[in-house]
């Protein structure tokens, strides 16, 4: 078939694309490394005193490494006064660490609602060339965060590359699924999410002492983000605007034609544009459905719930938790440098993210979903266990650490890449915007909630932390295997009938209309 053919412009396209999607990463993870100096700086900048640093390494957000604590010689018995205001200035200090990690995803909440709509209005090209601007703007406040209020820039570059990547999440994955080719969809689906797990490992290893996480360099690694933007930008011009795009948002058939024979390198596209016709005509017989009638609407009610349900088992898995933990169970297990461990673990990451780009056409996505979190389940088990036992057993150590490993894995088999392409899958064009975004909306805000308190539940629960992990695991496992249907190769109108016969209802849906151009169909 002429529609599975990968074409140089093709892979031009996507490697561009999926560029923002590193950015997205790199952004998420370029903020634990310099942590320590950054911290450090803060208490220079606003006069905190030295002997407060031992308190804000205890109390910080996502800390990993213990601050040098240096005795004070000249008060070695403060005074309640000096005690209070060294409480007040450590907790001064630690929210605005806070902010400066949790503003990110404020602005990636905010800016998640507007990618499919900014997609609609410019165009997906012209869409990620302005996403860019918040990108490089974000980049140059953390850039040059050294030379002025380093807090304030540091919060506020934060902010603004949180709006770029909560744009990025919604334009990435519309974009290169209106491009690729049909058979091909889920698998190029996929690189969305290795791209951003690529940019979290690089970011760990630049963020080494010795190369740009130290006192002298920090800045530099929170403004490198500009480099890929800068890139896309350029490459974004010789890339093809989504034919779907042209020929269904704009009516301009000849360009959609064009757009589609660069794709394909120059093969007969006549089967593609009748395939877009009659979307189009689907299209413009189905109204556009608000946020709300989502839920109140009987059709929609059951796949936005499920897709809402999808992504929260993505961010309450524990696999953030995972991250923020690690190094204090490497450091147990006695490595002396826990953070190259730490960058294994990102190795991991990718490594079976790419895995996922080619089990998912031949699994399935509900089954892939399935496995990843039955082994998620299994390895938070067997996690806990090693933690409670590291006083009695010494080895017990490296059973957590084993247990982080295949963790990692089962999550980038299945619940790391699935829920960002799975959730246009439920939908047809009539709804799909408004579930797209409220599904993107609630991926951040489950992002931003795990960032908030896991630190809280790790004072809570100790070293049964992953009990709790495993007990939430367990029962996205059990709705996932009762509730979620599996989409590949299925049109829309048969995902609905799935969706009915799981809610033990009869009711046709009101817009069953089919779904062929999303998921992959069966070919001669």
């Amino acid at each position: 078939m002429t529609e599975d053919k990968v074409s140089g412009t093709l892979m031009f396209t996507v490697f561009t694309a999926v560029l923002g999607s590193f950015q997205f990463g790199y952004d998420i993870g370029v903020i634990n490394a310099p942590q320590e100096v950054i911290i450090s700086h803060y208490r220079h900048i606003l006069g905190v005193p030295l002997d407060d640093r031992k308190a804000i390494s205890d109390y910080a957000i996502n800390n990993t490494k213990e601050l040098p604590t240096v005795p004070s010689l000249r008060n070695p018995t403060p005074s309640p006064g000096a005690e209070e205001e060294a409480i007040a200035s450590t907790n001064h200090i630690i929210m605005l660490w806070s902010l400066s990690v949790s503003s990110f995803a404020v602005g990636g909440m905010i800016a998640s609602f507007f990618g499919g709509w900014l997609g609609d209005k410019l165009g997906r090209i012209k869409a990620m060339l302005v996403a860019n601007i918040f990108s490089l703007v974000g980049a140059l406040l953390m850039g040059f965060s050294k030379l002025g209020p380093s807090h304030i820039l540091i919060i506020s570059g934060r902010g603004i590359s949180g709006l770029y990547c909560g744009l990025i999440s919604g334009l990435v994955p519309m974009y290169i699924g209106e491009v690729a080719p049909t058979t091909l969809r889920g698998a190029i689906g996929t690189l969305h999410q290795l791209a951003i797990v690529t940019g979290i490992l690089i970011s760990q290893i630049v963020g080494l002492n010795f190369i740009l996480g130290n006192q002298q360099l920090w800045h530099i690694l929170l403004g490198l983000s500009a480099v890929p933007a800068v890139l896309q930008s350029l490459m974004l011009f010789f890339c093809p605007e989504s034919p779907r795009y042209l020929y269904i948002k704009l009516d301009e058939e000849v360009k959609a034609s064009k757009s589609l024979k660069r794709l394909r390198g120059g093969a007969d596209v006549t089967k593609d544009i009748i395939e877009m016709r009659k979307e189009k005509e689907e299209a413009s017989s189905e109204q556009k459905v608000s946020i709300i009638q989502l839920f109140t609407n009987s059709s929609y009610r059951q796949p936005i719930l499920v897709a809402l349900m999808l992504h929260m088992a993505q961010q309450f898995s524990g696999i953030n938790g995972i991250f923020y933990y690690s190094t204090s169970i490497f450091q147990t297990a006695g490595i002396r440098q826990p953070v190259y461990a730490t960058i294994g673990v990102g190795a991991v990451n990718t490594v079976f993210t790419a895995v996922s780009v080619f089990l998912v056409e031949k699994a399935g996505r509900r089954s892939l979903f399935l496995i990843g979190m039955s082994g998620m389940f299994v390895c938070a088990i067997f996690m806990s266990v090693g933690l409670l036992l590291l006083n009695k057993l010494a080895w017990m150590s490296y059973v957590s650490m084993t247990a982080i490993f295949l963790f990692v894995s089962f999550f980038e088999i299945g619940p790391g890449p699935i829920p960002w392409f799975m959730v246009a899958e439920f939908f047809s064009q009539g709804p799909r915007p408004a579930a797209l975004a409220i599904a993107a909306f609630s991926n951040w805000t489950c992002n931003f909630i795990v960032a908030l308190c896991f630190p809280y539940i790790v004072a809570l629960c100790g070293p049964y932390v992953f009990f709790f992990f495993a007990g939430v695991v367990l029962a996205f496992t059990l709705f996932t295997f009762f509730k979620v249907p599996e989409t590949k190769g299925k049109s829309f109108e048969e995902i609905a009938a799935e969706f009915r016969k799981k809610s033990g209802s009869d009711q046709a849906p009101k817009a069953a209309v089919e779904m062929e151009f999303l998921g992959p169909t069966e070919t001669v």
